[in-house]
């Protein structure tokens, strides 16, 4: 019972931490990368499409996103939606690419997004401990129904706040990669 609890716990924390990496990767930094514009939804044929599924997106720069529709139709829509977002982005576009480049951050950017950062991780370290919360409930509902003693009860919950610890090293150590990757001029 202990080891289904902490197997359950376990991939719910992982996952946890996974959708706070994706998160991250889409906070803009002083270089390219995919994750920027992937998640921007684009008014394809009247219905609203991850740019990720309509174009491919490569990164030919350090400092260029490079966008190619596969429908060339849609070049209008990817640059209004890229406008749109609110990464403070300005596209340039051809007849069958757009291409982006990614300007330098401001120290007053960094900072804001600095505290953007802070403010994701805070809310993956609640999620982590609502995500212990309901375990240990669980663990305490099988010790009443008689399903574990006391002894293996305790030992759930020592072993249940090792492992969130361990998740959140691993959120806090994202988080400073993060923060260090955004102050890097």
């Amino acid at each position: 019972m202990i080891e289904q609890i902490l197997a359950d716990t376990g991939g719910k924390m992982q996952k946890a931490v996974d959708a706070l990496t994706r998160d991250l990767a889409s906070i803009r930094t002083g270089r390219a990368a995919p994750a920027l514009v992937e998640h921007i939804r684009v008014d394809y044929h009247g219905v609203p499409t991850p740019l990720n599924q309509i174009a491919s997106i490569s990164i030919p720069e350090a400092k260029m996103i490079v966008i190619q529709p596969w429908d060339r139709s849609a070049i209008r829509s990817i640059e209004k939606a890229i406008l749109a977002s609110d990464l403070g982005l300005n596209p340039a576009s051809d007849s069958s690419v757009i291409r982006i480049v990614i300007p330098p951050l401001t120290e007053d950017r960094r900072k804001e997004l600095t505290r953007v950062v802070r403010k994701r991780l805070e809310e993956a370290r609640v999620t982590l401990r609502n995500i212990r919360r309901e375990a240990i409930e669980r663990a305490r509902r099988a010790e009443k129904e008689k399903e574990m003693s006391q002894d293996q009860y305790t030992r759930a919950s020592e072993q249940l706040q090792e492992l969130t610890d361990s998740f959140v090293e691993r959120v806090n150590q994202t988080g400073q990669d993060k923060e260090t990757e955004i102050m890097e001029v």
